[in-house]
């Protein structure tokens, strides 16, 4: 191993971006940084179902990384993966070269896999806000829906591991019909296979099912549980509603005009089908540490590890990885990463903490999960105009953080506002 170890992190989301600024700045002068990602910018994705409906514009909320990362001490490699290789501590770029490492971070998010469902998805027949890209296209697919109103469907597929988004997605597009006086010609059906409204993926946190089964009622959307979606057509979804032993209760063939469900993930292409690192839905297996249990200098964080869900139900409904429970990971990986280079044990774990600000365009939901898998020692909900507020100073202060190559944690300080314990700043 070279005097001065190198650390790739494979990925420059959410996850990959802070994970570069917090280990640089630990094991500066200790340890050399690579960011291998697909692309040259960090886009702020929980800002996505703003986009599809116009309150953004996708400029707005990109930031572009290689000079960041310069002037930071950090190389990125922009080329992307085609193949990890740990047994070789290798990775295979998509343009040919290869890069070797002494410790791999892997933060890729997941492969949205629109393929699992016949007919669904970008360039098919409907619509995401996975991407910016993507939600760009769905805002013009909603503009000529507003021109021409027809029902909306929204919601999530079998296998998501995502919930907030599609509650999110929904509770925006009433808010911005009614601004333009035309809810009353678009009624709007929420699909979802979890097996109540606010599950989440989490077995529901405080009364996240009262709180979001109330406010689609107020807001006239009716919705489908237990849910899988067996096709889609042009403008025609076709779903099954399964009853808890998972048989085929009733079926039905829904009419809409826009049509947003979260899709199945699945692990990206450069980590499927390698043994010992990931699962067999390409998801990478950790440990306590982050740390691989094969591959001992490969960690991983973020959506694109694989966590059991939290029980059975009839539809598979995943478990999402929310923005604080990566961060602690962040933080975690950072700390093992240290104590490895100086010959020691990793013996940091992430907290798994949940934190999640949904908005909703004119109010929203907060709620925190501590652990986020139950039983908790904190099960807080609550809901108000001052989540709205929250989430838009969220963009700033994040776009902001990002911008200027800082890795302070933002969900802490976000959990203990929420539980009354400090005042929360932006600054």
């Amino acid at each position: 191993m070279s005097e001065q170890s190198h650390i790739v992190i494979l990925g420059a989301g959410l996850g990959g971006t802070i994970a570069a600024y917090e280990i640089r700045a630990a094991l500066k002068g200790k340890a050399r940084v690579t960011v291998v990602n697909k692309g040259e910018d960090y886009w702020f994705v929980p800002s996505n179902p703003w986009v599809a409906v116009g309150w953004r514009e996708p400029e707005a909320i990109r930031v572009h990384l290689p000079p960041i990362m310069e002037k930071h001490g950090i190389d990125f490699v922009s080329a992307g993966a085609r193949k990890v290789h740990p047994d070789a501590n290798r990775i295979e770029l998509n343009d040919g070269n290869s890069i070797e490492y002494d410790y791999l971070v892997i933060a890729t998010g997941p492969e949205l896999a629109f393929d699992e469902i016949e007919g669904f998805g970008p360039g098919k027949h409907t619509v995401s806000i996975c991407e910016t890209g993507h939600a760009a296209e769905a805002r013009a697919k909603f503009e000529e829906l507003c021109a021409n109103p027809r029902p909306i469907v929204v919601g999530a597929s079998q296998g998501a591991s995502c919930y907030g988004p599609a509650y999110e997605m929904a509770m925006v597009l009433d808010t911005e019909l009614k601004r333009r006086k035309i809810r009353d010609k678009v009624p709007m059906t929420f699909v979802t296979p979890e097996p109540y409204i606010g599950h989440l993926g989490l077995d529901g946190v405080g009364d996240t099912k009262g709180l979001l089964e109330s406010e689609m009622r107020d807001r006239h959307i009716k919705w489908l549980t237990n849910a899988r979606v067996s096709s889609v057509e042009e403008r025609l979804m076709h779903i099954e509603q399964v009853d808890d032993d998972g048989a085929v209760k009733k079926t039905y063939d829904l009419d809409f005009g826009w049509g947003m469900l979260m899709p199945p993930f699945r692990g990206v292409e450069a980590v499927m089908d390698v043994e010992g690192l990931s699962n067999p839905r390409g998801f990478i297996l950790t440990d306590k540490h982050q740390r691989n249990p094969t591959f001992g200098n490969v960690f991983a964080l973020g959506v694109c590890i694989a966590i059991p869900p939290t029980g059975p139900t009839p539809v598979p409904v995943g478990v999402p990885k929310t923005g604080f429970m990566i961060e602690s990971m962040v933080t975690a990986i950072t700390e093992n990463l240290k104590q490895m280079i100086d010959g020691k044990e990793p013996t940091h774990e992430a907290t798994w903490n949940a934190i999640c600000l949904a908005d909703f365009g004119d109010g929203g939901v907060a709620f925190v999960a501590k652990p986020q898998i139950p039983p908790r020692n904190t099960n807080w909900a609550s809901e108000g105009k001052w989540v709205h507020l929250a989430k838009i100073g969220f963009e700033k202060y994040f776009l902001r953080k990002i911008r200027r190559g800082e890795s302070e944690p933002f969900y802490e300080k976000l959990a203990l506002h929420a539980l009354g314990v400090k005042k929360l700043r932006f600054d």
